[in-house]
């Protein structure tokens, strides 16, 4: 009997306001696996990912989470609500926002102090965690800087530091490599595939859809506020896309002459990018032979062609395409009022942290002020 799953979502819907942003959402995330969600601006993302760790409450549907206590006796009341035990699932799940969640005046190593001592761990669980993590995050050389003396790159990997210093059983990533340079984000992507090597269960939004891909064991597509599809990339990919290219260059470019008289039927588009044809076709095994013999017609010479599978991204536009005109302005209020939402709790989360930091820094500042002062012993 293969492992049960680590949440259960069924049938969730929210609304801001009047607007529904997500609509009947059923799914379950099993142990071990990456689950990529993708959808376009306003399509909930964000709020969903808020209320899987319950920052936000759906106004309908079951979120459940599997609770495992010594005393559950065969699978009996194994699940639990999310609302209800919020307490338990901050144990269970780490969470890396878009917007950092680390304090910028503290140093490295006192936010993996402070976020470490927020979580029941002892000392000794404590200090090898944080060790493990910022040699694991390429922070170690880094522990005494101030959070906003980082680069964008390091700040990004302390925030995932800071998220996983409890070692939960579930890391969930909101956009972790938005605002991040090619090479940072190949690196931001090597970490997850270690992390994910350690066992842990990853979540992660994302707009770079062809970096996903191979990095997810399946992949949400979120539409109009619902999942339109839940499984892997290979499935999505030969429902949608039954189109190929073929990318053809010739040595004297004589595109219009090779693909006159080519019946429409093959041409589902072409282009012209950097000297190539870029031809879509549902039937690329009929064409080529068509090209190869026009070619030989009009006396030109095929330098080179292949044939090309879709990437995420094609597959994404084929996905929505037929609504994203005609929801434009829809999602663009979604997105409006789903950003000012999560923006007030920002706005209270960013007052709470600077109170706590002054906290954190005036606790620091007197237990170094304990540690360099003399032993006086007063004999009575």
């Amino acid at each position: 009997m293969g492992e049960e799953p680590l949440f259960k979502v069924k049938n969730v819907y929210k609304y801001f306001g009047n607007k529904k942003v997500l609509n009947n959402i059923s799914f379950e995330i099993m142990p071990g696996e990456i689950l990529g969600i993708i959808g376009a601006s306003g399509s909930g993302k964000t709020t969903l990912l808020n209320i899987l760790v319950g920052f936000l409450r759906a106004e309908k549907g079951s979120l459940l989470f599997r609770f495992e206590h010594l005393l559950s006796y065969k699978n009996t009341e194994v699940y639990r609500n999310v609302t209800e035990k919020i307490i338990n699932i901050k144990r269970m799940v780490g969470f890396a926002a878009q917007k950092p969640s680390f304090y910028p005046n503290l140093s490295v190593q006192e936010n993996m102090d402070y976020f470490g001592s927020l979580f029941d761990l002892s000392k000794d669980a404590l200090k090898s965690n944080i060790e493990a993590l910022l040699s694991l995050m390429g922070l170690m050389p880094s522990k005494y800087l101030l959070a906003k003396n980082l680069s964008g790159g390091m700040q990004r990997r302390l925030d995932i530091a800071c998220a996983l210093v409890h070692d939960p059983k579930i890391l969930i990533l909101d956009e972790p490599t938005s605002d991040l340079d090619p090479i940072l984000r190949k690196h931001i992507w090597e970490l997850i595939k270690i992390i994910r090597s350690k066992g842990t269960t990853i979540i992660i939004s994302s707009h770079h859809l062809t970096e996903i891909e191979h990095l997810c064991d399946r992949i949400a597509v979120l539409k109009d506020g619902a999942f339109v599809e839940l499984n892997t990339f290979d499935y999505i990919k030969n429902k949608y896309i039954k189109n190929k290219k073929v990318i053809i260059e010739l040595k004297n470019k004589k595109y219009d002459k090779l693909l006159y008289k080519i019946s429409k039927k093959f041409l589902t588009s072409k282009e012209i990018i950097n000297n190539e044809l870029y031809i879509t076709t549902p039937k690329p095994t009929k064409l080529i032979p068509i090209l190869i013999h026009n070619a030989d017609k009009i006396k030109d010479e095929i330098i080179n062609m292949s044939i090309s599978n879709p990437n995420l991204d094609e597959i994404f536009v084929s996905i929505t395409r037929n609504n994203l005109n005609k929801k434009e302005e829809d999602y663009d209020k979604i997105a409006t009022e789903e950003i000012e939402q999560l923006s007030d709790i920002s706005k209270k989360t960013q007052r709470i942290k600077k109170k706590q930091e002054k906290k954190i820094k005036k606790n620091t500042k007197n237990k170094s002020e304990s540690k360099n002062k003399p032993n006086i012993f007063i004999y009575k």
